[in-house]
């Protein structure tokens, strides 16, 4: 009897808690509800990964062929030059427009005046709000031959530029571009941080003799770091996915430039919907793309959390 009240009691405390907050477990219903749904409904068309699609028998009825979709992504050269865009791409933006926020909101919040301020967070926000198909079309405006840029540059006696079909140059534009669209929105977070500093700290500091450099070093980074080392475990978990934006390279490359920008999301959609391929091969590789992710969040959560820093788990 005594243990079967024990068994209870946690079970009675959980139940009394959920009634005690039930409204915010209400707030919190719909999106678990959309996760259910949209994240992890369709999980068991993983298993297509395994299996060469049928479209008589749909993803359940395909028939099973193991690991054959691995061993031929091992040696498909086109997917390997696919897989070491994406590396190249996501390393090269996580090690550029990480750090421009960061940097960004320092200097947005060491301005005196608020005006100031608003303006330069609005301005510098705004682009976030602009669609890729909508900024490609503008980006692809300004550096075609009849261009803005091309015009200004050969008025100047120069030749014409084509940066969105030079290997070369593509890859320095996604930075470029990408750091312009979202520098503004991801300086956010850090400005909150750095708001949530008590002014006193400043204040002491200053009376002190802290120039402000000093007081940048001692009162605002520690202020932020916490949340630096959340949202680069963040990042570096979504560096295969966010940082090789599928959305930014299909609206801004085409088949010159194929070999330095396909990553491996654009070309899964090409295999697939454009030149025709299995569904199954495509799942596989997609499927090798989210276990390498994981990895890489693990092993960014282990080494945060080794450096003195509270990780997501």
């Amino acid at each position: 009897m005594h243990s079967e009240a024990n068994v209870r009691t946690p079970k009675k405390k959980l139940w009394n808690t959920m009634l005690q907050y039930k409204y915010f477990y209400l707030m919190v219903l719909p999106v678990l509800v959309w996760y259910a749904l949209f994240s992890y409904g369709p999980m068991y068309g993983v298993t297509l990964a395994f299996k060469t699609f049928d479209y008589s028998g749909g993803i359940l009825g395909s028939p099973w062929i193991g690991f054959d979709h691995f061993q031929k992504i091992w040696t498909d050269t086109d997917f390997h030059a696919a897989f070491k865009n994406t590396i190249i791409i996501s390393l090269m933006k996580l090690l550029i427009n990480f750090p421009t926020p960061i940097i960004l909101a320092i200097l947005i919040h060491e301005f005196s005046r608020k005006t100031a301020k608003r303006f330069f967070q609005t301005v510098l926000t705004f682009p976030h709000f602009i669609s890729w198909v909508v900024l490609a079309g503008i980006i692809t405006t300004i550096l075609s031959r009849d261009g803005v840029v091309n015009q200004i540059i050969m008025s100047l006696g120069f030749e014409s530029i084509a940066p969105l079909t030079d290997k070369e140059s593509f890859r320095p534009l996604l930075y470029i571009t990408h750091m312009w669209r979202e520098i503004g929105w991801d300086s956010i977070i850090y400005l909150a941080a750095l708001a949530g500093i008590n002014p006193e700290l400043y204040e002491a500091a200053e009376m002190d003799g802290a120039n402000r450099f000093q007081r940048l070093l001692h009162i605002a980074w520690p202020g932020m770091r916490s949340t630096v080392a959340i949202l680069l475990i963040l990042h570096v978990g979504q560096l295969l996915t966010q940082g090789a934006s599928f959305e930014q390279i299909f609206n801004l490359y085409s088949s010159p430039v194929y070999r330095v920008a396909d990553v491996i999301d654009t070309y899964i959609y090409r295999t697939s919907f454009q030149i025709g391929g299995d569904f199954g091969y495509m799942t596989a590789a997609g499927l090798i793309k989210s276990a390498i992710s994981l990895v890489l969040l693990v092993v960014a959560n282990t080494i945060v959390k080794r450096m003195g820093e509270e990780g997501l788990y």
